[in-house]
């Protein structure tokens, strides 16, 4: 997955969680499924969808703000 890719999926963001999404190995699809399931978690589960695999999970640990920290992901002031 390319640079381009990524920020078209989820917007400008910093260049480290650019660096971070790309180590995963996921396709873009992937990373589209995890800014899903960011967004509607519950909904998605209420749909009947899958729970997240193993690299779509490593990108919702990548993209979600820490507790403390209710900003978008990724996002650059």
């Amino acid at each position: 997955m390319t640079r381009n890719d990524i920020i078209s999926v989820l917007g400008p963001v910093d260049e480290a969680v650019i660096a971070d999404i790309a180590l995963t190995g996921a396709s873009v699809e992937e990373l589209r499924e995890a800014f899903a399931w960011i967004g509607a978690d519950e909904a998605l589960v209420n749909e009947g969808h899958a729970l997240p695999g193993a690299r779509v999970a490593k990108l919702i640990e990548i993209l979600e703000p820490p507790e403390d920290e209710p900003a978008a992901p990724g996002a650059m002031e």
